[in-house]
Parts: C-alpha cells; sequence; structure tokens
C-alpha cells in the first residue's frame, strides 16, 4: 500500500471508531436521562443500572488501549492484597504523569471488574461535556471548581451520598491536581521550598484538602487506599492520538494496599500522611 492510500485507510478508521463512540454515547446519555424516573421510585436500581450504562461508554476507551493500540499494562503489587481488589471500596491515589493516566486507571478498574461504578473526582467543567462528561453526572461523580471555600460542601454532601452505594467502587483521585510538566513541577518545588517541604523529583506537591476530606467522609465504608505509581518504559511520552493511531505503549503500575485505619482521621495529621506518601514515591 502506498503512503497516500495507508494514510486515507488510517483517517477512515479514525473517522469510523469516533463516529462509533459519539453515537452509541449519545443514545447512552438518552437513556440515563430516562433513568431518572427511578431516582425517587428506587434510588438503587437507578445507581445499578447506570453502572451498567457507564460501562458500555468507557469500556469503549479500555478497548482503544488494549485491543486497538495492544498497548501492554503490567500490574505490580503484594500477591496477598491482590485477591481483595474489586471485591472492596478503595481511594485509589494516581500519578497524574502523562495524558493517557485516565485510561491506565481505567484499565486497572475494569481488570477488577469496577469499570462501571468507577468515581472519580473532576473539574466542574467536564460535567457538561457530552458522553463522558454527562456519564458522569448520572454516575454521582464529585465535581468541583478548584476553589475550595466554595466546593468543600458540596465535596462533602456528594461523597456523604456514596456511603449507601449498592456497588463495589473505587474513588480515583489525582492528589497532585494537574498533569505534570517541567514547568509546573519547578513552580510546585517552590511552593515545597516555602512551606519547608523535602522536593519531589518525579511529582507535584499533592492537594491534601480534598484527599483528607474523602478520607473522612468515606471512612468504614472504603476498606483501604490503593497508592499507584504509573510508569512506562524506554522513556515512552504515551498521547490519546498515539493510542487512537494504534500505537503500542509498554505500562508499569505499582499498587500498594494500604488499609484506610492507618490513615489518620485528623485533617492536619491527613496532609502530613499524604506529603510523607508522595515523598516515598519513586519514578521506575
Amino acid at each position: 500500500m502506498d503512503i497516500v492510500g495507508f494514510l486515507k485507510s488510517q483517517f477512515i478508521c479514525h473517522l469510523l471508531i469516533c463516529y462509533i463512540f459519539i453515537v452509541s454515547g449519545l443514545i447512552i446519555n438518552f437513556i440515563q436521562l430516562f433513568t431518572l424516573i427511578l431516582w425517587p421510585i428506587n434510588k438503587q436500581l437507578f445507581r445499578r443500572i447506570n453502572c451498567r450504562l457507564a460501562y458500555c461508554i468507557s469500556s469503549q476507551m479500555v478497548m482503544l488501549l488494549e485491543w486497538w493500540s495492544g498497548t501492554d499494562c503490567t500490574l505490580y503489587t503484594d500477591p496477598e492484597c491482590y485477591h481483595k481488589y474489586g471485591k472492596e471500596n478503595a481511594i485509589v491515589i494516581l500519578n497524574h504523569n502523562f495524558e493517557i493516566d485516565f485510561l491506565c486507571g481505567w484499565n486497572f478498574c475494569e481488570r477488577f471488574g469496577v469499570l462501571g461504578s468507577s468515581k472519580v473526582l473532576a473539574k466542574k467543567e467536564l460535567s457538561y461535556m457530552p458522553i463522558i462528561g454527562w456519564m458522569w453526572y448520572f454516575l454521582e461523580i464529585v465535581f468541583c471548581k478548584r476553589k475550595w471555600e466554595e466546593d468543600r460542601k458540596t465535596v462533602v454532601q456528594k461523597l456523604l451520598n456514596l456511603r449507601d452505594y449498592p456497588e463495589n467502587f473505587w474513588f480515583l483521585i489525582h492528589c497532585e491536581g494537574t498533569r505534570f510538566t517541567e514547568q509546573k513541577h519547578q513552580i510546585s518545588m517552590q511552593v515545597a521550598e516555602a512551606k519547608g517541604l523535602p522536593k519531589l523529583k518525579y511529582h507535584l506537591l499533592p492537594r491534601t484538602k480534598g484527599f483528607a476530606v474523602t478520607v473522612q467522609c468515606l471512612r468504614n465504608v472504603v476498606s483501604a487506599v490503593y497508592d499507584s505509581t504509573l510508569n512506562f518504559r524506554n522513556n515512552e511520552n504515551p498521547t490519546l492520538l498515539g493510542v487512537l493511531n494504534g500505537k503500542k505503549y509498554h505500562a508499569d503500575l505499582y499498587v500498594r494496599r494500604i488499609p484506610l485505619e492507618d490513615v489518620p482521621e485528623d485533617e492536619q495529621e491527613c496532609s502530613t500522611w499524604l506529603h510523607k506518601l508522595y515523598q516515598e514515591k519513586v519514578g521506575f
């Protein structure tokens, strides 16, 4: 096949993938809209149905990563903890260094059967985005404006609403708040120096307030924190476009299970605990 024909075939494949995702996603969003009539009648049935509908959308993204691009995501964890994954509620701390971090996080969820019920702490703007944003709305995702004084009450209420959730769920949180760049890292380390905190080589300083409130609100509902560190081999810098183009990446995900009772209840002590956790993280 000549180069022109190859490019045309790639373009057609991209269009087909996008078309299928958009059409199926909007149909599912439409069905989710009708499930709202169940909320006042049977809230738990509403939740269970929307877990399955959400899975129909998010699984397409995981399919792109696993099947279309053929990306390998190797999990490293304590074998004694492995059997607990997917059978308990958990808070999953993810580093935020790469463009496809969230896809690898979803890959982790899919592996243990909690993809449809997985939750995130996300920017408010994402709730207006068709398909994924609307899907998250029906999943009772916790949205925030990144202005803690305004967010705290809303975030607390949304988290407390999850205490009677009928499915096992993982609450995924990027404590760094934004994706790692060299410029952001320099600014973050200036803040660390001003606050007398040790400098981090591979991560930004974690934003502790959201994590502390999450722990407080979900205590006795969530069993553990999964400290997760993602890296890619051979200095790969994966992108969504690369995945769409079928480029294969090689990811390593290191997960450490920490019982929630080991995380302090006091907000300040919890903040100190999270800083220490990030100081222990290393790049692989």
